[in-house]
């Protein structure tokens, strides 16, 4: 019961603190279009850029912050990131110029902590109970972002960007404060499925089965950027006030909350992941081919909230397609690079966006992200379907033979096994339906035979 309350404990923590640092981010995005215009030198080019730039730096430092905790320890590189990301905060909180906005985010963003949350999850909880875990941090990610287009715009009307940018602040060193007081210390220790490790991020960079999924979840954040350069201007034009942008957004993103889940428990439960994924791309082409002719109200409200439900899907789905193929050992590193390239994403997005919003217009810009998300399509129509399976990880105290990892790789609904030295563990992929975890114990308890 005391180890249930512990990860229990463990799980709420981290998933709020993850939650504010991505609040922090995400709530100048349905506000920055216009709240930044009363800053100097702003154009709609730097503008964009001050949105997407804390994903150039957080794509940069991700997987060395991940690797940095291994050596120093989780809490140290997340208190260090938590008080970058407050100092960041500050910066933009204060500048009356667009640029010192733009160096307030890129700081916001070298406070790469995602990769140390991630892996103090798997330190701190057992396996049984680590799906469960990562599943409530993409669910308050999920929610962060949700919450964060409906309290950007309300807070903007207070007290404009400033006042966005003071709470993040505030947030942060909250932050701080519940990583030294409230989350709990985890034991010293490696593991290959939480943080990156470099000879297996060179390898998981070569592995073309996994560069469908980096360049999704690059496109889709590129998207979520990309079309709040637009949106708050044309929802001003159609007639709402900025400060009523969250009362648009609250009942789009419910509803579109509601209609993803069947899809969801269809991919899973019914392993249909690649047509879901599919499903949504189509559902986001249309609904920005929609955007670049929309002309009234109600256009805006049907084309987000189908913009949305595709959103949804494969912010879902995707990371979960990557994490069943993965391989045994790998998937740290694998999440390392697909991490990065999200954030990377964000940055494009965000300078391209504002580009080409300066310089083409709303329309072009719509028209040509629908195109790129048909071409993703298209390119994951050619992938094949994801194999359901699970990551296993077996400790063994004693060397371990090639024979008997041969004997693991021949148990029903084992398909991958690793064993690496320097941890003492062995890695598996497997059919959680098939797979008994008793035979591979058995064998790896013989091995000082």
């Amino acid at each position: 019961m005391n180890t249930d309350k512990s990860e229990q404990r463990a799980v709420v923590s981290l998933a709020s603190l993850y939650a504010l640092r991505m609040l922090g981010l995400f709530m100048v995005l349905p506000v920055m279009m216009l709240d930044g215009q009363l800053l100097e030198g702003a154009t709609p080019q730097l503008l964009g850029l001050a949105i997407g730039v804390y994903g150039l730096t957080q794509a940069l430092l991700q997987i060395p912050a991940g690797t940095l905790s291994d050596r120093i320890g989780r809490k140290p590189v997340i208190i260090g990131g938590l008080i970058i990301f407050a100092i960041g905060s500050v910066i933009a909180a204060t500048s009356d110029t667009i640029y010192g906005v733009i160096l307030g985010r890129a700081l916001q963003g070298c406070g790469a902590i995602a990769s140390a949350i991630m892996a103090l999850v798997t330190d701190l909880t057992r396996e049984e109970r680590r799906m469960k875990a990562m599943a409530s941090i993409g669910a308050s990610i999920g929610l962060s972002f949700s919450v964060a287009l409906i309290l950007g715009p309300w807070l903007a009307s207070l007290g404009g960007l400033s006042l966005i940018f003071a709470l993040t602040a505030v947030l942060a060193i909250g932050g701080v404060l519940v990583t030294i007081w409230v989350i709990p210390n985890p034991p010293a220790k490696t593991h290959r499925d939480a943080s990156a490790v470099l000879p297996a991020v060179v390898a998981q960079l070569r592995n073309r089965e996994m560069w469908p999924l980096n360049i999704g979840i690059f496109i889709l954040h590129a998207l979520m950027v990309a079309i709040f350069v637009a949106i708050p201007l044309q929802l001003v034009q159609a007639g709402i006030a900025a400060n009523q942008h969250s009362w648009l957004y609250l009942p789009v993103l419910l509803v579109a909350f509601v209609l993803m889940v069947p899809l969801i428990i269809v991919a899973e439960k019914r392993r249909k992941m690649k047509g879901v994924v599919i499903i949504g791309a189509v559902i986001i082409a249309i609904s920005l081919f929609g955007m670049s002719a929309a002309s009234q109200l109600w256009h805006w409200i049907v084309l987000m909230l189908l913009y949305f439900w595709g959103f949804n899907l494969m912010e879902a789905s995707l990371p979960s397609w990557l994490s069943k193929i993965a391989p045994a050992g790998a998937k740290g590193s694998a999440m390392g690079i697909y991490s990065s390239m999200q954030f990377l994403g964000a940055f494009v997005g965000g300078s391209v966006g504002g580009w080409l919003m300066q310089d083409y217009g709303s329309g072009i810009l719509f028209v040509g992200m629908g195109a790129l998300v048909l071409i993703w399509a298209l390119i994951i129509l050619q992938s094949s379907a994801p194999r359901y399976h699970t990551s296993v990880r077996l400790p063994t105290s004693q060397a371990f033979s090639e024979s008997r990892l041969t004997e693991l790789k021949q148990l029903p609904g084992v398909a991958e096994a690793q064993y690496f030295q320097e941890e003492n563990a062995i890695y598996l992929k497997v059919s959680a339906d098939v797979f008994e975890r008793d035979n591979a114990l058995a064998i790896i308890e013989s091995t000082g035979e």
